[in-house]
């Protein structure tokens, strides 16, 4: 079974905690509770992100609007647009559609369908698409549209209560913590929840370290035609699942203060450091990557100006006119996922489903094991009969272990963490 992990742990347990709750002076409350959190969003579709305080849960103009909705949560329809495997050997990601009225879920689904496809169009995302399962939620909104589209004064009443102009910031797109949590436990998982907003104007936002009662513990926000807005979710997956810390700084920031940050994509030291104590990135300092130019140690990262360092001048984790990870995060990205997700289930006695990872980055490969010792001829199979086995008299221990050997991960602990098996006892 899957440990899950919260979007993202580096929020509660590392730089990304200090500086942030620095920057805006609170701490996150459980969600649905009266107050305000910590958000991420990105004013400029093609530049870095920011953080301020949204409230968990819309304005009095805007609740005061709400009606009964047009269909009640608890009978909600729910797609499985991709169902690869168990939600407790997947990631579940839980698509919520707002202002989308009854008959516009047509349209939801096509939006979903896009935003997802550009989403996983990026590696690591690309080639590692079969750890995921895809839900869809059909929150139907009694009006069509998002309030404050185009302009502050504009109101919808919708299902999740989407607006624009949240905290007097324009491109922020708030939801109500609240409707979004009990819609999204119609989904037999939630991992991760996305909620696409009926709207063409720019906007989104992160929203992590929440306690929902459907499972997942962030939401990003986009608005549904734009054509940039998918990368808000890109960005946000790569702090749920990876981990990784925001590489943008803030003028005015200074000098990083504290110890040496938990996040893998920032250090206090330089690249000869890294070299030295064989730390971070060092397996990768020198090599090309594909956000452009080589791997090593670039000032500025965490929201500070200097004395701590980023993997590569750009990435998407600094900056939206990209959609590349930087060869360390790609492997972050990829240990993300193997903490979350499983390679091999079981299905059925000496019977496996192997998670469908087409070549590209994976490299996946089954093995099979009586007592430890290796099947000879067995590699690659998906079953096995007990007979063809040999057995003497007694019980066996038969074990299938998938391996994923991707180039991408040079870390040996997150090489050997890519890998996970399914146990049998027979009697011989």
């Amino acid at each position: 079974m899957r440990v899950r992990t919260p979007w993202p742990t580096a929020l509660a347990a590392g730089l990304l905690a200090a500086a942030v709750l620095g920057a805006a002076g609170t701490t996150a409350r459980a969600a649905g509770d009266e107050g305000t959190r910590t958000v991420e969003y990105f004013p400029d579709s093609r530049g870095a992100g920011r953080h301020t305080e949204a409230p968990t849960s819309p304005p009095g103009r805007i609740s005061r609007e709400q009606q009964a909705p047009a269909v009640a949560p608890d009978a909600t329809p729910v797609t499985p647009l991709q169902r690869t495997g168990p939600s407790d050997g997947r990631l579940d990601l839980v698509v919520i559609g707002d202002g989308y009225t009854a008959d516009q879920q047509g349209d939801f689904h096509q939006d979903a369908q896009a935003k997802l496809d550009a989403i996983f169009a990026i590696e690591p995302y690309k080639s590692y698409q079969g750890l995921f399962n895809f839900w869809l939620v059909d929150a139907a909104s009694n009006q069509s549209g998002v309030s404050g589209d185009p302009t502050k004064d504009v109101v919808r009443d919708t299902a999740v209560s989407s607006y624009f102009f949240c905290s007097d910031t324009e491109r922020l797109l708030c939801v109500d913590e609240k409707k979004v949590d009990t819609y999204a436990q119609q989904a037999p998982g939630s991992d991760i929840v996305f909620v696409i907003s009926n709207s063409s104007k720019y906007g989104g936002a992160g929203y992590s370290g929440l306690t929902s009662t459907a499972g997942h513990t962030g939401i990003a926000t986009m608005s549904s035609d734009n054509d940039r807005s998918y990368l808000i979710g890109a960005h946000e997956l790569g702090h749920s699942i990876g981990l990784l810390a925001d590489e943008y700084q803030y003028d005015g920031y200074g000098t990083y203060p504290d110890s040496e940050p938990a996040e893998p994509n920032t250090t206090k030291q330089t690249a000869d450091g890294m070299r030295s104590m064989q730390t971070k990135w060092y397996r990768w300092l020198g090599q090309n990557d594909p956000a452009g130019g080589t791997v090593g140690a670039y000032e500025g990262a965490g929201y500070y100006e200097y004395g701590i360092y980023r993997p590569t001048q750009n990435s998407i984790m600094r900056a939206l006119d990209t959609d590349a990870f930087n060869l360390p995060g790609r492997e972050a990205m990829i240990a993300g996922f193997y903490r979350n997700a499983d390679l091999v289930t079981a299905a059925g006695t000496l019977r496996v489903d192997l998670a469908p990872l087409p070549k590209g980055l994976a490299d996946v490969q089954v093995r099979w094991y009586v007592d430890g010792a290796e099947v000879v001829g067995a590699a690659g199979e998906r079953a096995l009969k007990a007979a063809s086995l040999n057995l003497r008299k007694g019980t066996h221990t038969v074990t299938a272990k998938a391996v994923d050997r991707t180039t991408a991960l040079r870390d040996p602990a997150a090489r050997q963490a890519a890998s996970n098996s399914v146990t049998w006892t027979v009697s011989g």
